[in-house]
């Protein structure tokens, strides 16, 4: 056994604190110090941290049965499939473990579709720069992202990508063996780009003129974080298929694959599986999730704290032009475009006790807990204009304005 290579493999740039426990918006780090967490784990824990609820179902759940596998019917698995057709366009959903798996499943459905109605030949998906999709060999390539594509060989065959919304280069990008479009509403991991309504409405009429498969990905979009359960409702545009994670069971591992049943026609027993998907914990955690957020007034108290907090970001821009350029996104899924180095930022604002999380474009995401009040939202401003001030001490050259 080496004792010069770290225990755990060191895939990670960890930050220096780890956390001990957690209450609503809050965690409590190693270091001894509270934290207002606006990462939620990179928009996992949507209802924050011991949720009362979840704590009460989840916790009971591990009394009576933890895995059977799905040889066996699992029933908190149709109860929570049963309340998301309920909740959605879909008529079909598929379990699996995590958001790269949910965005496997629909990739393959996909490829499946066309090979069902006799089609095996059209097995390309389309999708956009900047996006991200997951850490597997097949959702790496649907990313196409070459710094995480580096060192893993020749890139798995089947995805077209093509600039963030140019609709020339779509065009042009479907062929005879296109299957479908893959689309994240808002690019989360790509610097909080939100896609223009009127160009999803163009996915949606290019899919039914040429017989393809809309595919959201709404991993980080879905499950509240726009003020909706999912972000394609603002749009009024209903994919054929969408990939959901993340937030679906507030921080215990869960994905899931939503589709119609017409684009689910070829995925048969057989044709896909997860000894863990869907197992009996996992179930109870999402529906324990959907019994808060279906709950009344929930969301509409979502789209007040947003609408609060993009009002005070966009001062907290005004007030610190030599940091920010701009305020973006959607719900409480929002990012600042920083000026300076937006790593500097995230440490800055650390140590004020606030918890945000990078993103592509040089921006720094605040992904705070739905649950979170005016409260909280006056307490993260306060501590990114005392991270201003800071990092405008330690770099008394900047000038403002």
């Amino acid at each position: 056994m080496s004792t010069a290579f770290p225990a755990v493999m060191p895939t990670y740039a960890r930050a220096e604190v780890g956390f001990e426990r957690g209450e609503g918006p809050y965690l409590w780090g190693t270091d001894g110090r509270r934290y207002l967490d606006f990462a939620c784990g990179i928009a996992v824990t949507g209802l924050g941290h011991a949720h009362p609820h979840l704590v009460k179902e989840v916790g009971a759940q591990m009394h009576k049965v933890w895995h059977t596998s799905n040889i066996f019917p699992i029933p908190l698995q149709e109860k929570l499939a049963q309340r998301l057709v309920a909740s959605t366009f879909a008529d079909t959903v598929f379990f699996g473990n995590s958001g790269a798996e949910a965005n496997e499943c629909g990739i393959k459905l996909v490829r499946k579709y066309h090979a069902h109605h006799g089609h095996p030949e059209r097995f390309r998906i389309i999708t956009f720069e900047g996006a991200f999709h997951g850490r597997t060999i097949a959702t790496l390539a649907a990313g196409g992202q070459q710094k995480y594509l580096e060192g893993f060989g020749p890139k798995a065959d089947g995805f077209d990508q093509v600039p963030f919304g140019d609709e020339a280069a779509l065009k042009a990008a479907i062929g005879p063996a296109t299957a479908g479009i893959l689309i994240e509403p808002i690019q989360g991991e790509g610097g909080v780009r939100p896609v223009p309504v009127e160009f999803l409405k163009l996915l949606r009429e290019l899919c039914d003129a040429n017989g393809l498969l809309l595919f959201f990905d709404e991993i980080q979009t879905g499950m509240g974080r726009t003020g909706r359960l999912f972000a394609y409702e603002w749009s009024g545009v209903t994919p054929d298929v969408m990939s959901v994670a993340k937030a679906l069971g507030n921080g215990f591992p869960v994905g899931a694959c939503l589709a119609t049943a017409k684009a689910a026609a070829g995925m048969t027993a057989g044709t896909h599986g997860s000894t863990y998907g869907g197992n009996p914990l996992a179930m109870s955690a999402g529906n324990a999730v959907l019994d808060v957020m279906l709950a009344p007034g929930f969301f509409e108290q979502v789209e007040r704290v947003s609408g609060h907090l993009k009002q005070q970001l966009a001062g907290l821009v005004s007030r610190n032009p030599d940091m920010f350029e701009e305020a973006r996104g959607q719900g409480l899924l929002l990012g600042l475009k920083c000026k300076v180095p937006n790593q500097d930022m995230i440490l800055a604002v650390r140590k004020q006790g606030l918890l945000t999380a990078g993103a592509g474009d040089n921006v720094m995401r605040l992904l705070p807990p739905l649950i979170a009040e005016a409260v909280h939202v006056a307490e993260a401003i306060e501590k990114i204009d005392a991270a201003c001030a800071d990092l405008r001490a330690r770099a008394p050259s900047r000038k403002v304005g």
